[in-house]
């Protein structure tokens, strides 16, 4: 399979899937539909799937090192053991009703990393506008201890990958911009923002995942219709077609970690649109020649 033959492997017609992560020890891909409100598992070998659906929203899931998940929702990021109850750890920005959770991903000392963004989501789930930049990065402890990590703002956060070098990366979509950070040890929270790939002209920044050789995979989103490669130092390696036009988080897995898989959304979509590309929210693979890394665990 060449890099530019990504393929439909589940037709999930997700409204906003997100926050695709590999379980390798189970073989399974997990994921999130925003406004459908579900979370997915998958066996992308077998095609046997699971789904549960969430009251209110879900924004993100990661893996725990006890075998079990960290869901965030609307504004609460709880534990889940994939059935059962959502066991609330910790609530973010609690004292701001107009902004909701977003990104959110496991970093690599087993801290659950999130961003927030002013709520885009009406109450019958059509699209609202976003006025200013509410968005701000938070650090979840094992222990449910929350820390703001910058003074920051975003309009909408996404993306969350650690580089090799310890830099860490993130996005704002609005921004059309991709951030880096260096650790100020002496503050024991992010440094400063510093442009890492910003003005690229297919769609905007969503999700992104890292490869072996310390590159960022990032979903181009808003039309994009292409995950574009970059290389440590910001510079774009290479782009690769997609057959969905809103692509929105990706996840290296499979057995030997050398399948990329990509999530999609629908939101916003004429009924023409989706009549003529029928695949659009669906799980897309390819594989691009290169192999991932495993999926920090939570705690």
């Amino acid at each position: 399979m060449r890099e530019t033959e990504a393929g439909l492997i589940f037709d999930a017609r997700d409204v906003v899937g997100e926050s695709l992560v590999w379980d390798d020890r189970r073989g399974r891909l997990v994921w999130v539909d925003i406004i459908g409100r579900r979370i997915y598992r998958l066996d992308p070998s077998t095609g046997a799937h699971e789904n549960w659906p969430t009251d209110d929203l879900v924004t993100s899931v990661g893996l725990r090192a006890d075998g079990g998940a960290v869901v965030g929702l609307r504004k609460m990021i709880t534990l889940w053991d994939f059935g059962g109850p959502f066991r609330t750890l910790a609530t973010i920005e609690a004292d701001r009703p107009s902004t909701r959770l977003n990104e959110g991903v496991v970093a690599p000392d087993g801290s659950f990393w999130v961003g927030t963004m002013a709520n885009n989501i009406g109450p019958d789930d059509t699209p609202l506008a976003i006025a200013s930049d509410e968005g701000r990065l938070y650090r979840v402890g094992p222990g449910g201890d929350v820390r703001r990590l910058s003074e920051d703002r975003f309009g909408i956060t996404n993306t969350m990958a650690w580089l090799p070098d310890g830099r860490f990366v993130t996005a704002d979509t609005m921004k059309n911009a991709l951030y880096s950070y260096e650790w100020d040890e002496k503050a024991d929270r992010l440094g400063e923002r510093l442009p890492f790939f910003t003005g690229f002209e297919r769609g905007l920044p969503d999700g992104s995942c890292l490869d072996a050789e310390g590159y960022v995979w990032n979903c181009r989103v808003v039309g994009g219709s292409c995950l574009a490669r970059i290389a440590p130092d910001g510079r774009l390696d290479r782009i690769v077609e997609l057959p969905c036009s809103w692509p929105t988080s990706c996840a290296f897995g499979g057995e030997g970690l050398d399948t990329l898989f990509v999530t999609s959304a629908r939101f916003t979509m004429t009924t023409e649109h989706l009549a003529a590309n029928p695949s659009e929210g669906g799980l897309f693979a390819l594989r691009p020649g290169v192999r991932g890394v495993p999926a920090n665990r939570f705690g």
